[in-house]
């Protein structure tokens, strides 16, 4: 009985221990054959201030998170997410819709259970520990879109401090739909500008707009009349800005084209689309970008 037993004994343990090694096995693999890590910006709001004291809830939009997130992962990279306070971050309730999949309502689940796995989502660093870290051990940097951006990425001081990083290392940095105000948080004093840009305030717009580092910088981003029919149909109130004229006002050259068409626009370093359908050709640009990043 007791030498059964012990038989049993060895027969768990040799199990495990092949579990172990495989396991390690896998891990170092990844690592052999990742072509490094990739930042993934997300908010950490679920809503977000209107006029006249209103709310929106919000967060990040499915396909603009999910597509370039599959896409690098296949291409071999591996997604670290992060956001201001290290929270879990939520979808956009909006944007769980198949029109957004080329109609395709089993991709439109495929997608969402492909975001419930990625447990970066559920416990993302804190913009504090990328710094700590440092952005050295980073290939570019990816922020995508949804309405929640506007809520607390536009002023955030520590991811200002991080896009400076990348735009000094000359690194990728692609960012889609409202994504690219996140940019604004690389202002040396953000939080003015957005009173600014909120209260109309020119003067100040002028003031708060200097020494921003993508000033020049062509790119595109939600445009305002995208974002006027979405605070009718969706809403149901007014942005406290419009993305594509604050940073203009910062001194961005915004390009804007037809509304709801597929537009994406380079320049230098920075990769931006505007909106939800720019996704595919946004995922190849940034990805062609990453590896060209990688070249000798």
């Amino acid at each position: 009985m007791a030498n059964s037993w012990l038989s049993t004994i060895r027969q768990l343990l040799a199990a495990a221990l092949v579990v172990v090694i495989a396991s390690v096995t896998a891990v170092n693999s990844f690592a052999a054959e990742s072509k490094g890590k990739v930042l993934v910006v997300v908010s950490s709001v679920s809503e977000i201030p209107l006029q006249d004291g209103k709310t929106y809830s919000t967060g990040y939009f499915l396909n603009e998170l999910t597509v370039p997130v599959k896409a690098l992962i296949a291409a071999g990279y591996e997604p670290v997410f992060a956001n201001p306070k290290g929270n879990a971050a939520n979808w956009d309730v909006h944007s769980l819709d198949a029109k957004f999949f080329g109609g395709n309502k089993q991709t439109l689940e495929q997608m969402k259970s492909f975001a419930q796995s990625l447990p970066g989502l559920k416990q993302p660093l804190s913009f504090a520990q990328v710094l700590k870290q440092g952005t050295a051990g980073y290939s570019g940097v990816f922020v995508p879109g949804g309405h929640a951006p506007l809520g607390d990425l536009t002023t955030n001081a520590e991811l200002g401090k991080l896009l400076r990083e990348f735009h000094v290392a000359n690194k990728p940095t692609a960012l889609i739909c409202h994504g690219p105000v996140a940019l604004l948080s690389a202002l040396p004093d953000a939080a003015t500008f957005a009173t600014a840009a909120a209260s109309g305030d020119s003067a100040g717009l002028e003031r708060a707009s200097k020494n921003w580092p993508y000033a020049g910088y062509r790119m595109t981003v939600f445009s305002t009349v995208e974002e006027r029919m979405a605070e009718q149909s969706q809403l149901n109130g007014k942005v406290l800005f419009y993305p594509a004229e604050a940073l203009a006002e910062a001194g961005a050259i915004v390009e804007s084209g037809k509304a709801w068409q597929n537009h994406v626009v380079q320049d230098r370093e920075l990769i931006t689309g505007r909106q939800p359908f720019s996704d595919e050709e946004f995922t190849a640009v940034f990805i062609k970008a990453l590896n060209a990043g990688k070249a000798p």
